[in-house]
């Protein structure tokens, strides 16, 4: 009965081990639309954003789908942090004048593309200045603007310069990984394991 114990403990302690090594994958999420932007604009445009933090590598990949633009792109980037969450407008915080090979004088198009959040040229130098001078400032900014629903990623156009479609980014609930689950199960037999040596005879 101890011997189970004790591998039941030896598995859990590596469980344990090997999850607190691993990097955390955040995602948010936008759609896009002209009653979005700040200030509102009447296109009829609409997008998706998807963005991924991983803690580990401080990479952002930047998904962006969009169509029906009334005219051609101009730039596009994300704004942070807006006052309060999910509303308001906020300056430039990555790079400009727009994102590395976003599609320009098109309406609609795709783009992925990751941002080192380490390096200088992943921001507006404006936003680094702004919050410390230094890239690991401006990185902590851009995240927890991300974290507090106070960012927003829009489009702009040349009939727009100010920006056609945007969306507030929005952090979405983390779903409970493989080794998650299995530690809670490890967790739960351990318990059970317990229990049964407290009151075995």
């Amino acid at each position: 009965m101890i011997s189970r114990q004790l591998r039941t403990m030896t598995v859990l302690s590596l469980l344990l081990a090997a999850t607190a090594g691993q990097s955390a994958v955040f995602e948010y999420e936008a759609t896009l639309s002209g009653a979005s932007e700040p200030p509102p604009t009447s296109s009829p445009g609409t997008g998706f954003v998807e963005a991924l933090f991983d803690d580990s590598a401080q990479t952002l990949e930047v998904k962006v789908t969009f169509s029906g633009l009334l005219a051609g792109t101009t730039a596009s980037h994300i704004h942070a942090p807006t006052a309060a969450p999910f509303t308001g407008n906020a300056g430039v915080a990555t790079t400009v004048p727009t994102f590395a090979g976003f599609p320009l004088g098109v309406t609609s198009g795709t783009y992925d593309h990751v941002l080192d959040l380490t390096s200088a040229s992943s921001y507006n130098p404006a936003f680094v200045t702004a919050h410390g001078g230094t890239v690991a400032g401006a990185e902590a900014a851009l995240i927890n603007a991300l974290n507090e629903g106070r960012s927003y990623l829009n489009i702009h156009t040349s009939m727009f310069p100010g920006g056609e479609i945007a969306g507030y980014l929005a952090l979405v609930p983390e779903i409970p990984s493989t080794a998650s689950l299995l530690l809670m199960a490890v967790l739960v037999l351990a318990g059970f394991e317990r229990y049964r040596y407290v009151h075995a005879g």
